[in-house]
């Protein structure tokens, strides 16, 4: 998400961080070089002139001639301007009606509406514990309301039965009348959608409106799209009157000029992101956190949430305590690499963590990507429950056979153990000291002493000026985080090639 974006603002501004003093021809000059970075990734003009000016009328005034480190400064600007064209204040999904609360779905065909109504519903359902009921007025897309109906049963959430005949609004005032006499608190409607914008879809998406009278109208759109999905936003709102935005494919978008550009144009809230296929791939849209990711800071709140969410508490605890005896066997190893593959995998976490960013060409060269969580515990999974209790057994036999189970060759389980060994010698070293869940990955990955539990992070977060993703260093009293606010990290041991420079 981003990459590209990030890539180019980080690299423009790395040049203003080291100088001692900043002239308004420096100022312009590197002026230039973000209107053109905010070009090339699909930023509305209007967006990137504004944003432009802004930036400048702050770094060429006296608060940055007069600071100690003008770069940072500007760096700072730059950031709370990304936050102020994001929209300032996340805003989730608001529920504060009376029930059932119909939430409106709309967009183009295949933006990922019925999927996106899927993720949803399975929030609301798991998340905020709340009784959902899905229905599909999709009448045109052949087999688009079985479609919602086979995704509500794997997800075990309840969809309108479908009656032939009806036109969309009637499915829509059946669904609430179906809501209301089954206790329902939440109503979906997933309306149907055509490859361009018309003005039948524009007539029927006012008529569903009309007969709902929906709390939410959320607009699902493609943020491959670019400036077409910022157009498409424009349109919904003046015929239907939208709430809220949710752009999905986040994760297959370099560029994030959709994302910097919908809020600006259309004043409506970014509320929710896809970033993934999976039904669980729906997250809050925070602009202070993606700020913080474009520029290279990272996302440590989010890091910490998604740990919270993903671990199971208990099962981390009896093997911390392992760790902390010295204890830590290839079973606690594939337990630590499945919670990483559970939290979005190393492209997940690494675009979290302030400073990684920068590392990504070492970590291509080093070939580290999802799919080597994938081939280690393939390993593993080859593996007798002796052999992973005790690994000093596996000689040259064994990791033939184990190799041979796993489809890969020897010289992979050489690698697991050797990853195992620095990780099993980093645990030894933390003693006694309790750091939590995410101790065993942190340590390995070189970070020192772990990830804070979310009561630290508050802690920390008013420690820090400007807040944690205002990418200033962070103190020294947690443990593992010190260097987290530098522009690189120590070199990440636990992985075989990433520990040197090239």
């Amino acid at each position: 998400m981003f990459d590209n974006l990030s890539e180019k603002l980080g690299g423009i501004l790395d040049r203003l961080t080291g100088r001692g003093a900043l002239s308004e021809a420096d100022v312009d000059a590197v002026m230039r070089e973000i209107r053109r970075a905010l070009l090339e990734a699909d930023v509305a003009l209007d967006v990137v002139r504004s944003f432009t000016e802004k930036v400048r009328e702050q770094a060429v005034g006296a608060t940055v001639v007069k600071s100690v480190t003008p770069g940072q400064m500007v760096v700072k600007i730059v950031h709370d301007q990304l936050v102020e064209t994001l929209g300032s204040d996340g805003q989730t999904i608001d529920l504060n009606a009376p029930a059932p609360v119909a939430i409106m779905m709309v967009g183009l065909q295949g933006s990922g509406k019925t999927t996106t109504t899927a993720k949803l519903a399975r929030r609301l359902t798991q998340r905020d514990k709340k009784k959902v009921l899905m229905a599909s007025l999709d009448i045109y897309r052949p087999a688009a309301q079985e479609q919602l109906e086979v995704l509500g049963r794997d997800l075990s959430i309840e969809t309108l039965p479908v009656v032939t005949g009806q036109k969309p609004e009637q499915i829509a005032q059946r669904a609430l009348q179906a809501g209301k006499l089954g206790g329902y608190d939440i109503v979906l409607l997933d309306t149907a959608g055509r490859t361009t914008l018309d003005e039948e879809m524009m007539q029927e998406a006012a008529a569903v409106k009309s007969a709902a009278k929906p709390h939410e109208v959320l607009l699902v759109a493609d943020s491959l799209t670019g400036q077409d999905a910022v157009n498409l936003a424009r349109a919904f709102d003046q015929r239907v009157g939208l709430t809220g935005i949710v752009l999905t494919r986040i994760d297959g978008d370099g560029r994030g000029g959709a994302a910097l550009s919908m809020r600006a144009v259309t004043g409506k809230p970014i509320k929710l992101i896809g970033t993934g296929e999976k039904t669980d791939a729906l997250e809050d849209f925070h602009p202070a956190r993606i700020a913080g990711r474009i520029l290279g800071m990272g996302d440590v709140v989010s890091l910490v949430e998604k740990a919270a969410a993903h671990i199971d508490a208990e099962k981390a605890a009896r093997v911390a305590e392992k760790m902390r005896k010295g204890k830590f066997d290839l079973a606690d190893m594939r337990e630590q690499l499945s919670q990483m593959s559970n939290m979005g995998g190393i492209s997940g976490l690494m675009g979290m963590m302030p400073g990684i960013a920068k590392m990504k060409n070492q970590v291509a060269a080093a070939g580290l990507d999802d799919k080597v969580l994938k081939r280690q515990m393939a390993v593993i999974d080859s593996m007798t429950r002796e052999e992973r209790k005790n690994p000093d057994i596996l000689k040259a036999s064994r990791k033939k056979r184990i190799a041979a189970g796993a489809g890969l060759k020897v010289e992979e389980v050489n690698k697991l153990l050797k990853m195992h060994r620095n990780m099993a010698d980093m645990m030894k070293a933390m003693g006694s000291g309790k750091r939590g869940p995410m101790a065993g990955i942190a340590q390995a990955m070189g970070m020192g002493g772990g990830m804070p539990s979310p009561e630290q992070m508050k802690e920390l977060a008013a420690k820090v000026p400007g807040g944690l993703s205002a990418g200033a260093s962070l103190p020294k009293e947690f443990p593992g985080l010190s260097g987290l606010g530098k522009p690189t990290l120590p070199g990440l041991g636990g992985f075989p090639g990433l520990g040197k420079k090239k």
